[in-house]
């Protein structure tokens, strides 16, 4: 049996060979890893703050050599940008769906009313766990309960809770630089599991348990702030000053477990109040969208898989290697291949600001709010930012964030 296996494989492989002979052969190493961002700033600051060093593990990971590659790897060269604050690193947390979406909206409050705010990340994060919490208890356990979520949780705990500027909630407390969300969590994770084990559903009891652990670790979010001489609520602050209508943004995404041309649930983990409004569409038509908006002056939160062997972070670019997949057989199939057999994970929400053309394809301007980004000189152009290839998104970013606005034509499909 094994050798009939063998000669049909052989037989089915032989038309294709002229075609293969013609691809690139790009190489892989193993790298060790060195310490980087993570463990000599972020983890710095949490020594400090706790007195406690903790020893650095060397790893070694397969990744692609890109190191004679031509690569576009300078933030000047992307002349196609649009205004964004400078990256910030989200810490030792996994908020990077608020990092990247609220990034995404500062650039929105730009290209819409011409401010340049800062906006509290952590204001977001508070409520979303109050939403967490509360879900939590009302599904009996059964709801998910973690760090991570999606880009359109921020519009949607704004919508309800409006939003503050950082100046007036950082969330930082005992003169931390870097958010680190262990302890709290922990803490949190217990006390649910602990209602859960005792059958004990006070919805009102659980949020201000909840509430009162949060309020020891980031602070009290506040009810009202003062914006030029003037009190306002956040909701205020949200309508009157950033003018910005959270129901504006839509979530494009493609894979084919779903129709496409139909709203639908991005099932995910992180998606932990299942949201069923994402636009899915073929990979065409993602692309399509993607590149018509950044073209038109918009800019996108993103979302998808950086766990792979082609996201280089010496270089700090992400490209698809030949011995992935070759960039002509990049299609819908291929991309939920990936995500069926789960080696493409929504692990990672970022901000894209910017692209380039380069031999007859994109590369993006990524604002990461993640470690990975900053292991080069921190006074560097690119500290804090990824260049990522039309084909890495194409395979690997599952969907995108954008103002309706830029997606008329797609959004009429509907």
């Amino acid at each position: 049996m094994k050798r009939t296996i063998l000669f049909i494989t052989f037989i089915f492989c032989v038309p294709y060979c002229s075609i293969l002979l013609g691809q690139n052969k790009d190489k892989a190493v193993f790298r060790e890893g060195k310490p980087g961002f993570y463990q000599n700033s972020i983890m710095k600051d949490d020594r400090e703050v706790k007195e406690k060093a903790e020893p650095v593990t060397v790893s070694r990971s397969f990744v692609v050599d890109l190191t004679n590659a031509s690569l576009p790897n300078k933030f000047d060269l992307y002349k196609n940008r649009q205004w964004h604050n400078p990256p910030v690193s989200q810490g030792n947390t996994s908020t990077c769906w608020c990092f990247s979406t609220t990034s995404f909206l500062e650039s929105e409050a730009n290209r819409i009313n011409k401010l340049q705010v800062r906006l509290s990340e952590m204001y977001t994060v508070y409520w979303e766990y109050v939403e967490k919490v509360k879900r939590y208890i009302q599904q009996r356990g059964n709801s998910a309960f973690a760090e991570g979520s999606e880009a359109n949780a921020v519009t949607r705990m704004w919508k309800k809770y409006g939003i503050v500027p950082l100046e007036a909630y950082t969330g930082l407390q005992e003169g931390r630089k870097y958010h680190n969300h262990d302890a709290m969590f922990n803490e949190m994770n217990s006390y649910l599991a602990s209602l859960k084990a005792n059958s004990s559903w006070n919805e009102e009891a659980a949020v201000a348990t909840a509430k009162s652990i949060m309020n020891h670790y980031m602070g009290v979010p506040p009810s009202e702030i003062t914006v030029n001489g003037k009190k306002m609520t956040p909701q205020q602050y949200l309508n009157d000053i950033l003018k910005i209508n959270p129901d504006d943004y839509v979530d494009i995404l493609s894979y084919t477990q779903e129709p496409f041309y139909k709203q639908v649930e991005y099932k995910v983990p992180d998606n932990w109040w299942h949201s069923n409004v994402y636009y899915n569409v073929p990979l065409s038509d993602y692309m399509s969208a993607l590149k018509n908006a950044v073209r038109k002056g918009f800019t996108v939160s993103i979302g998808g898989d950086v766990s792979e062997p082609g996201l280089d972070r010496v270089t700090q670019c992400a490209v698809i290697p030949d011995f992935d997949i070759p960039s002509a057989y990049i299609n819908d199939d291929a991309r939920q291949f990936r995500f069926s057999n789960q080696t493409t994970t929504d692990d990672h929400g970022m901000h894209l600001v910017g692209y380039l053309e380069k031999d007859g394809k994109d590369w993006f301007l990524i604002k990461d709010s993640g470690s990975g980004s900053r292991n080069n000189d921190q006074d560097a152009k690119e500290f804090g930012y990824y260049f990522f290839s039309e084909d890495y998104v194409k395979l690997k970013m599952m969907d995108f964030m954008v103002h309706k606005d830029a997606v008329k034509e797609l959004m009429e499909k509907f």
